[in-house]
């Protein structure tokens, strides 16, 4: 199987007992199979987990130490037949000065073993009483269990592009962090192998920095910490593991198990890659680390199918928790109408005329306009709202738009465009029985040119209505629907626009939450063809283009992260699996592409809109791409 990008991590926590090196690997043993039969390629275990994190004093015992040293020797044979990288804590001597470390093996073979950086010596933590920092190393390599190892700082790079660096529990907690550093160096993979005891409120900050670590270094980051068996003469370890990437959890354990646990999760290294192109973080790794850091080569065994676990959800512009789906509604309806409310302060205008039809984009526009004429603190009134019956206008769409309108307390205007279209296609000689795309943009046009000459004529400002969904495939009429004088909707996904149409009828309720819930169950069309036999929208948009959510979904992971083709086909099979078949996503995402690349020159000339999420087409923004570029490349799936 091609990886995509994928690195298949495990954080384990294996039972320990006290002082026993022996006993220690022969319940370490088991997890790490069991880890790497599930396809990880990367296995963390937690801090001095060979010897146990509290052998307090006993770390001045030479037993302890051989022990530990031998006990590691046995590990790494027996795991000859086991190529992921595997993590481990021990205790280390070199040159007389004892080191707390993190030994990394594959393949029967040490690749390399790096001393925690920071002692904590403070409170519960004693460190500085038995070790030494990595600040103090006395030299760059090291005889472990009989071979000369790579000893300190450094990155394992291996030939699929997974960076892995290794930092010791409290290296993660200080300012400057190691692993800041080896993400600057070159990382995209951190490991944490820890020893962190619990307290009340711990675990949440703990986890809170985790998230913020894989944020800030746009990286993922596999923790594993120290739990059962552990003395607890003073403290209590849970066992925490966890798996994030981009400052989101993707897999944690459940604490306090009494015979260890382990979690496993794919990281996406492509997309963090992506992620730290489009930031400053190389122009941050030029200037601090990346030429100086310190590189072991290491190959790791392929992802198998099968093995590849992770999950792709379906909507990723939308939040699956109902909770912070509409708190993040909230926040984007609040950014729409802020931004619609400075333009209009702006301009000096008192007055918006906006294009209303009983479709989402129109009710949504107008709902923003309503919020932000509360800012402003201007009278309803002054939203002129028009709605243009043309060959395809429904009574249902029409009902709803007088209704929505009337709800809101906006003054609305009736235009009927059939007499202007109607004489307009005479004048260039056009037959009304043809109904192609002269016929629907010929409605769409003349319907922006009352929009446009009533806000000339009334002082006031157009307000665009059309979302992010159709200006990447190009799904509205070239200086028609396509202008306007501020588009408040342009970087919302039509999955999205759902949702803050829901959000608002929910919150509000009463005859305008029936009206927009009536808006909601209407199916997508621009209304441009006649109707069927029964009056009923004949024109359904995702009868034409696929599903939205489908694009939606090529959109987000294509522009935000660059994903190819094939990648794209991958995510979207597991995704919409049991709900679309694969010949069906391969062929929208022939057309996403297709579309997208060829309508870049409606994207090119946009009217002004606020940016809502991390998805934006802007061309003064967020993308920037030439209006005759060739899809070819791309439609190679």
């Amino acid at each position: 199987m091609k990886d995509f990008g994928f690195v298949k991590t495990a954080a384990v926590c294996p039972r320990v007992t006290v002082g026993a090196p022996d006993k220690n690997v022969d319940n370490m043993l088991p997890l790490i199979r069991e880890a790497a039969s599930s396809g990880a390629q990367i296995i963390a275990l937690p801090e001095l987990s060979i010897t146990g994190y509290t052998c307090s004093d006993l770390f001045s015992q030479d037993r302890l130490i051989e022990s530990a040293e031998a006990a590691l020797g046995r590990l790494v044979a027996e795991c000859a037949d086991i190529g992921a990288l595997v993590i481990v804590g021990l205790p280390v001597r070199v040159r007389g000065r004892l080191f707390n470390c993190a030994a990394a093996f594959q393949s029967g073979k040490i690749a390399g073993v790096v001393p925690k950086s920071y002692l904590p010596n403070y409170n519960e933590f004693y460190e500085k009483r038995h070790f030494v920092s990595a600040f103090d190393i006395p030299c760059d390599t090291a005889e472990i269990c009989g071979e000369e190892v790579p000893f300190g700082t450094m990155l394992f790079c291996a030939d699929n592009g997974a960076a892995v660096g290794i930092e010791v529990c409290e290296d993660m907690w200080v300012p400057v962090s190691p692993g800041a550093v080896l993400a600057l160096g070159g990382a995209n993979i951190l490991v944490n192998i820890s020893a962190s005891d619990e307290m009340v409120t711990k675990n949440e900050f703990r986890r809170s920095l985790i998230e913020q670590t894989s944020a800030r270094c746009y990286c993922g980051y596999v923790y594993s910490s120290a739990g059962v068996g552990e003395s607890t003469t003073d403290l209590v370890f849970s066992g925490a593991c966890t798996v994030a990437e981009n400052g989101g959890i993707l897999a944690e354990n459940k604490r306090f198990e009494r015979d260890g646990s382990a979690v496993c999760a794919c990281i996406d290294i492509k997309k963090l890659e992506a992620l730290r192109r489009n930031s400053e973080f190389y122009d941050n790794a030029a200037r601090y680390a990346e030429r100086d850091m310190r590189r072991v080569a290491i190959t790791l065994p392929m992802l198998k199918e099968d093995d590849m676990d992770r999950a792709f959800d379906a909507h990723p512009f939308v939040p699956s928790d109902e909770n912070v789906r509409r708190a993040r509604c909230a926040e984007i309806f609040n950014i729409q109408a802020a931004g619609l409310a400075k333009r209009i302060e702006h301009i000096g205008l008192k007055k918006a005329v906006i294009g209303i039809s009983g479709g989402l984009d129109s009710a949504l526009a107008l709902l923003v306009a309503d919020r932000a004429f509360d800012l402003l603190r201007l009278p309803k009134e002054n939203i002129i709202c028009i709605t243009m019956p043309g060959f395809g206008t429904t009574k249902r769409t029409k009902s709803s738009a007088v209704t929505l309108t009337e709800c809101i307390g906006a003054e609305l205007r009736d235009i009927d465009i059939v007499p202007a279209c109607t004489q307009h296609m005479r004048d260039i000689g056009h037959d009304m029985s043809i109904l192609d795309v002269t016929y629907e943009n010929v409605q769409a046009r003349e319907r922006t040119q009352i929009l446009m000459d009533t806000a000339n004529k009334e002082g006031a400002l157009l307000v665009g209505t059309g979302d992010l969904s159709e200006l990447a495939l190009g799904w509205c009429t070239y200086n028609a629907d396509h202008m306007s004088m501020y588009g408040v909707n342009c970087s919302v996904p039509k999955t999205l626009v759902r949702y803050l149409v829901s959000f608002v009828a929910d919150e509000r309720g009463g005859e305008l939450g029936e009206v927009l819930r009536e808006i909601l169950a209407t199916p997508v069309s621009p209304e441009l063809l006649p109707p069927d036999s029964s009056g009923k929208i004949a024109q359904k948009t995702e009868d034409t283009l696929g599903p939205y959510e489908v694009h939606d979904f090529f959109l987000y992971h294509f522009q935000r992260f660059g994903a190819s083709p094939d990648k794209l086909m991958f995510m979207a099979c597991r995704a919409f699996d049991g709900v679309y078949s694969r010949e069906q996503l391969e062929k929208w995402l022939r057309l996403f592409l297709k579309r997208f690349f060829s309508q870049q020159f409606k994207r090119s000339c946009i009217p002004d809109g606020p940016k809502v999420g991390s998805v934006s087409l802007s061309p003064r923004g967020d993308w920037r791409m030439p209006s005759d570029a060739h899809a070819e490349a791309w439609l190679d799936i």
